[in-house]
């Protein structure tokens, strides 16, 4: 089955990149963790505390540690009981050792290689645009290049969330490793809100009409 045939027995992985604790959860290079939990929020009554963004608690109350990987996880139905499972993930690991978890995670639920989604924050794309694409290169991203390593390929779909190129000379490295500005701010539940829209398209409707419908202009 490719991903562009969907069927309502299919399990999906979606893990949402970032590094963990406090002190990075409103990093910029922690957005696809971020879309991960407001994903999670969508399908979880009892995350209705409010969060440092402004959105329901940081940590939706049903994801919880994975009995095998060193993962938070939680699973929820799209579309109803009868709906695709999808596996949330937010590794809890750093960045750059996120392929473990993501190898162990596809191996202990049994989903198949063209069945996971990796949500990351992409430099190379304006701030809050999303795109999708499968396979292709990391573009330096440290968990992307992780998660090929860890799995011998390249070839698995991924949702972008652009996070734009850094201002004047600052290093790169610095600038995803600092919290979105205030105005930034103001935006970012629209941008997980689109992020989270862009998983469920992918897995109900494909990669092609997906992204037909996010890579439109506005």
């Amino acid at each position: 089955m490719t991903a562009d045939v969907v069927g309502p027995g299919s399990t999906w992985l979606v893990v949402g990149l970032g590094n963990p604790g406090p002190a990075y959860a409103g990093n910029r290079h922690n957005v696809g963790a971020m879309a991960a939990r407001e994903l999670a929020s969508r399908h979880d009554a009892g995350a209705l505390a409010v969060g440092r963004l402004g959105r329901r608690s940081a940590e939706p109350a049903r994801f919880k540690a994975h009995p095998r990987a060193r993962a938070l996880v939680d699973e929820v139905r799209l579309g109803g009981p009868g709906g695709p499972r999808v596996v949330l993930a937010v590794p809890t690991t750093f960045m750059n050792e996120s392929g473990g978890p993501v190898a162990s995670l596809l191996a202990y639920h049994s989903v198949d290689l063209e069945h996971l989604i990796v949500v990351h924050d992409e430099l190379d794309i304006p701030a809050g645009d999303i795109r999708l694409k499968r396979g292709g290169g990391e573009g330096g991203h440290n968990g992307l290049r992780s998660v090929s390593r860890s799995l011998s390929t390249k070839d698995y779909l991924r949702v972008r969330v652009g996070i734009g190129r850094p201002p004047g000379r600052m290093d790169p490295a610095d600038f995803v490793l600092r919290d979105f500005s205030p105005s930034e701010r103001t935006e970012l539940p629209f941008v997980l809100d689109e992020a989270a829209d862009a998983v469920e398209a992918l897995v109900t409707e494909g990669l092609v009409a997906a992204q037909q419908r996010f890579h439109s202009p506005a």
